[in-house]
């Protein structure tokens, strides 16, 4: 019996001492009660809002009654409210271009300084005590190189040599006299220069203009809006140029500064629907005159060419189409001729424009391209500025080319 209450009580020690010492280890195993202050601070997410059964139940919030709302005075609501005017939009200034008439005996010493070299060239050689056979090559030469054409070189050089040797004349003043008919004789006084802007009955006078990129046929047709509008004519442009997505932009900016609309369509849309809503709208307006700028198509693009004769066809569905004008670079030389040869092809050219003819010594262009198309060179351009764009007059231009 005493041997079964001492097992019982070391069993009491044993299971004490047990217990112990896993009370002391879970002791040790507790957090501290505070993190050290370097410790960074973890905040919880905010709740997200319970909604259904489990949405809390609204609290109680501070309400105002009517009567303790401050309501305006009668004298306040009375008063005359603050208006907020609209910002104005200023309206583009209208220029007002200058006149037409002598432009290009104003312009003269611009085209002089880039003529020299064909006719101070010929009157030099000219000149030479003795006109053998070299001399006249030398005289034949600069006119080729001046782009006056084969023929006309050739018909040019043996007027020379026979009224030279007829009439004796070697003096300077003679010579330059002599040179100047000659030259006058191969541009021709006697073709019809004039725009044609008028119809002949009610409806405005249409003008398309055409030629290959890089002419500078959009800025011609805004120059040649403010030739028009110089002389008092009213205008409406036409963008169908859809394929240049800065066309129509370059168009109606030019036509903005004169006052003049300008009618256009979507970026890549029908040419011709555009050309022919332009010429309806002019109607409508009661315009004088319609300007249409074409695509500046290559000439080698068979498909384009047959889309501006397109064009041509839809625009005389309103009536006749006036003047279709060919606007070429003058520093092209002959290639110029081989873009005119296509374009007369597909569409009934009536009038040339040369420009940048104040930067080249190619002026004999000008001969070369009427005897190639048998039509006249009306306008030419001499710079960059807005009005220097000229009628053409072949008095003017030869004696730039020739000097005093």
């Amino acid at each position: 019996m005493e041997i079964v209450i001492l097992a019982v009580v070391i069993a009491l020690v044993a299971v004490g001492a047990i217990s112990g010492l896993v009370i002391g280890s879970r002791k040790k195993k507790q957090l501290p009660p505070s993190a050290p202050p370097s410790a960074p601070t973890i905040t919880a997410p905010p709740a997200e809002p319970h909604v259904g059964d489990e949405a809390e139940t609204p609290r109680e919030e501070p309400r105002r009654t009517i009567e303790e709302v401050d309501l305006p005075t009668a004298d306040e609501a009375t008063a005359s409210p603050v208006t907020v005017e609209d910002p104005v939009v200023a309206a583009p200034e209208v220029e007002v271009p200058a006149p037409t008439a002598g432009r290009l005996i104003r312009l003269r010493s611009r085209l002089a300084r880039s003529q020299n070299s064909l006719g101070k060239g010929l009157l030099t050689l000219l000149s030479r005590e003795h006109l053998d056979e070299d001399t006249w090559e030398e005289i034949e030469e600069t006119l080729l190189t001046a782009d006056v054409g084969v023929a006309p070189t050739q018909e040019l050089v043996d007027r020379l040599r026979e009224r030279v040797r007829v009439l004796g004349t070697r003096t300077p003043d003679g010579l330059r006299a002599l040179l100047r008919e000659e030259l006058l004789a191969l541009i021709g006084t006697d073709f019809d220069r004039a725009v044609k802007t008028e119809s002949g009955l009610d409806t405005p006078g249409v003008v398309m203009v055409v030629g290959v990129n890089g002419t500078g046929k959009t800025t011609t047709t805004g120059k040649l809006a403010r030739v028009l509008v110089a002389d008092g004519r009213s205008v409406v442009l036409g963008a169908a140029d859809t394929f240049r997505a800065a066309a129509a932009d370059q168009l109606q900016t030019w036509g903005d500064r004169v006052g003049a609309r300008t009618v256009r369509g979507p970026e890549g849309g029908d040419p011709a629907s555009i050309a022919f809503d332009a010429v309806k709208e002019g109607i409508a307006e009661g315009a004088d005159v319609v300007l249409i700028d074409t695509a500046g198509r290559l000439h080698t693009k068979t498909g384009l060419m047959d889309e501006l004769g397109k064009v041509k066809r839809v625009v005389e569905k309103h009536g006749p189409l006036d003047e279709v004008l060919l606007v070429l670079d003058a520093t092209t030389g002959q290639n110029g001729l081989v873009q005119a040869r296509v374009f007369a092809e597909v569409v009934a050219i009536t009038g040339i424009v040369l420009t940048k003819l104040d930067g080249t010594a190619k002026g004999g262009i000008v001969i070369a391209v009427q005897r190639e198309l048998g039509v006249p060179v009306k306008l030419v351009g001499l710079g960059e500025g807005a009005d220097d764009l000229a009628p053409f007059e072949p008095e003017a231009f030869v004696d730039a080319l020739i000097g005093d």
